[in-house]
């Protein structure tokens, strides 16, 4: 077993036993030796013929890469040092990097590798949750030595390998090479948490620039199920066999897709969450729902499907449910393996696919999309045929005889009522949450589910009046900012009506709909609002949005031209409608869920049980509770206790965000997403984490990792935009952002968000669809 000394003298000792990496030679001075004796070190240089050679000056402080802590760049390291006065002039710029005078710290001195081809770090084990990933971040793009470390680019690859892979999946040599150095490295350390850099030069020779202990958190670290990876691969594989009652030859699986799990409850969301997503919306209704609107009956299929506890939609499921109802058979088998072939092929789509991917509806620019199918395998009577399914099921579901929209908005106005009765009834609790939640699905999430597919085509009918020119950007923006939604009406009240009325119109509202641990903006008002910014001064009144008689009369035209049984005062009506419903009907749903998760808190508490452990459970033992007359405390105490068991597990996986086959659990590469920039504005600011006091939210740019309506309180901090990680073009954040002018980027993938989040500046501009690190 080797035992790690200062960074210079593990790397020597290295350099004579390693077979998987070169280790560039070194000249090593302790700071006493520089004190005493600067002109050797110099002679030193000379005689290996060094002095007018590009160098690098490290530290190698007896602090530093320790097994307490790293104190990784917290010491400086000088690189392209040439000749005698820049080497003196950088050993003692890194000897007062140390702050601090111990004559036994050193610092070693070496040549730069010359033509760098790919540089980065790795560690052996995820430093987040301790899971057995070896984590490669690299850059083959820059040909630098420190652009991972140093935070200088955005063209950065990550790459994740499970340890205990029986095979290795056709991956990358250069990338088997680091993993391969990682193992030597952990068998000579008898650890499995290292922390290393290297890089590749010209010629793929490996050199190993530092190895270091990986400090984690010991709390993460959980008994490890070594075989578990291997139990889901096996799922995956079977769950991709064809299927007697869905179009497909196979499937893949996304966390943004279709209901966009990830926006709404993470990716490793706590049980209680995923169960209650799960329950409300996608195990049944969605479908049910989608079917209504004219579309292929997929009730019986849950769309979502939980790995371990990581949520994943279903894509071939996702993809039959969005095929019009009377499509022929060999047309449908036919679109859905394109749907996902193209998905495949741009996996950067996988947030976007009702506007990038599917054809869910008709609009102006139909034909021309599907003119591109023809050299996709589909001839002309097949785009016909699709061409009028869509136009038939678009004008049934905004002009159409059952009036579908609005017998669901009348649905989602009933609810409100009902809620009220259920909850200030002499019901016991169990009973309470049961109905709340019953009632949620039935009266809430199924008439949002409609009005959530009718925003969807509502934009996608704006778009395509922006590409036939129409509309301009900016008279979208405009009619985006006349809108009259919740998240106006919130901005709005804040400033109208008293603390008192404005927590009891929108105190149900709380961050993370679905997490128990996230507080009510009525349990935690001081949380989230300044009571004392209440400003008259400021002009809450929407845009104002109108179509001239030139443009009115081309819509016409061009409906009459495209078969659209509507004009275009219904059009506009349908379009207006269906996004501020679609808002409204979620503000209104989700009150009987906020409700459902109060009760359920004060249900556990009663038994003796904490809020962290009710997150742990699962929604059903509600249902199990309702229906027998089991023990309340036994119940949950099953519950919460096979929910903390199952979490020890989720806590270990690391999936991609897109599974295309089932050797993506094994290795795989962080996708670089493509964001989705909502306004035309630019702007530069500070950035901040939501976690901090609201006090600093004014005039910065928010991070937060993913966002759901429960995040309306942001807007009331004069914020100059947010970037989230998850979330679609379509998603609510993204209508609020449009609505109300704020720039925003949505959904910019794990890689990007993390990258930007490292910045204290950032510039954000729509228009050009850019985010820049300032500083």
């Amino acid at each position: 077993m080797v035992s790690f000394g200062t960074k210079s003298e593990t790397l020597e000792y290295l350099s004579t036993v390693i077979v998987n990496a070169k280790i560039i030679p070194q000249i090593r001075l302790t700071v006493s030796e520089w004190i005493n004796n600067s002109k050797k070190i110099i002679s030193l240089v000379k005689e290996k013929n060094w002095i007018d050679l590009p160098l690098i000056v490290r530290s190698s402080s007896m602090s530093e890469d320790n097994s307490i802590h790293s104190l990784a760049g917290c010491f400086l390291s000088i690189s392209n040092v040439i000749g005698e006065n820049q080497i003196c002039d950088a050993i003692t710029k890194v000897i007062d990097s140390y702050k601090g005078l111990n004559l036994k710290d050193q610092v070693f001195i070496q040549p730069m590798l010359k033509k760098v081809r790919m540089s980065g770090v790795a560690f052996s084990k995820d430093p987040n949750s301790c899971g057995d990933y070896i984590v490669i971040n690299y850059d083959d793009y820059t040909y630098t030595t420190d652009s991972v470390t140093s935070g200088k680019t955005n063209n950065l690859k990550t790459f994740y390998y499970y340890k205990h892979s029986k095979t290795v999946p056709n991956i990358d040599k250069n990338l088997l090479r680091v993993i391969n150095l990682i193992s030597e490295l952990e068998a000579l350390f008898s650890t499995d948490s290292l922390d290393i850099e290297f890089a590749f030069d010209d010629a793929y020779d490996l050199y190993l620039f530092q190895v270091r202990p990986l400090i984690v958190n010991l709390a993460n670290e959980t008994n490890k199920n070594k075989e578990f990876i291997y139990e889901l691969r096996k799922k995956i594989s079977q769950l991709n066999l064809r299927h007697p009652y869905l179009y497909g030859n196979k499937t893949i699986y996304g966390v943004m897709a279709d209901w966009n799990p990830a926006e709404m409850i993470g990716i490793k969301p706590k049980p209680l969450a995923l169960s209650l997503y799960k329950k409300i919306i996608t195990d049944e209704i969605w479908a049910y729902q989608r079917n209504n609107y004219g579309y292929k009956n997929v009730i019986g299929f849950p769309l979502l499907i939980d790995f371990y506890g990581l949520p994943y939609i279903d894509l071939r499921i996702s993809f039959n449910s969005f095929l019009p109802a009377n499509l022929s058979k060999n047309l449908c088998e036919k679109l859905v393996d394109y749907y996902i072939d193209a998905l495949i092929k741009h996996p950067n789509y996988h947030d976007k696919i009702e506007f990038k991917i599917v054809f869910s509806c008709y609009t102006f620019d139909t034909e021309k999309r599907l003119s591109k199918l023809l050299c996709k395998g589909f001839n002309k009577n097949e785009c016909k045929e699709l061409s009028e399914s869509l136009q038939k099921l678009t004008n049934n579901i905004i002009n159409g005889s059952n009036q579908l929209w609005k017998n669901d908005i009348k649905k989602i106005m009933e609810l409100k009522d009902r809620r009220e009765s259920i909850y200030n009834s002499n019901l016991d609790l169990i009973s309470k949450i049961y109905w709340l939640l019953k009632d949620c699905s039935l009266y809430g999430a199924l008439p949002f589910a409609g009005l959530a597919r009718c925003g969807f085509i509502a934009i996608e009918l704006l778009n395509s009046m922006v590409d036939n020119g129409i509309l301009s950007q900016y008279e979208y923006q405009c009619f985006m900012k006349s809108l009259n939604t919740v998240s106006s009406n919130i901005r709005y009240d804040f400033n109208h009506i008293s603390k008192q009325e404005f927590l009891n119109k929108y105190g149900h509202l709380r961050p993370g709909t679905y997490d128990i641990l996230s507080s009510r903006y009525d349990e935690n008002p001081e949380l989230y609002f300044d009571w004392n910014t209440v400003s008259s001064k400021k002009n809450y009144d929407n845009a104002n949005f109108e179509l001239s008689s030139t443009q009115m009369t081309k819509i016409d035209k061009l409906l009459k031209a495209h078969n659209l049984n509507f004009n275009c005062t219904e059009l506009f009506d349908f379009i207006k409608s269906s996004i501020e419903f679609r808002e409204y009907s979620k503000f209104i749903f989700t009150h009987n869920l906020s409700d459902a998760l109060s009760l359920f808190k004060q249900l556990s508490l009663e038994n003796n049980f904490t809020a962290e452990d009710c997150s742990y459970a699962n929604i059903n033992c509600i249902n199990e509770l309702y229906s027998s007359s089991q023990n309340i405390r036994l119940t949950l105490a099953n519950s919460i206790n096979e929910g903390k068991k199952k979490y020890e597990t989720t806590k270990q996986v690391i999936l991609p965000s897109l599974i295309v086959n089932c050797d993506d659990v094994l290795a795989f590469h962080v996708p670089m997403s493509e964001p989705n920039f909502i306004t035309q504005k630019s702007v530069i600011s500070k950035i901040e984490s939501i976690n901090n006091s609201k006090q600093n939210l004014k005039n910065s740019i928010l991070m937060i990792p993913n966002a759901d309506p429960g995040y309306d309180w942001i807007f009331l901090h004069d914020i100059a935009g947010f970037i989230t990680m998850y979330g679609g073009i379509n998603s609510h954040m993204a209508i609020r952002a449009g609505e109300l002018g704020i720039p925003a980027v949505i959904g910019a993938g794990e890689t990007l968000y993390n990258k930007w989040s490292t910045a204290n500046i950032l510039k954000i501009d729509c228009a050009n669809k850019q985010v820049t690190i300032i500083r």
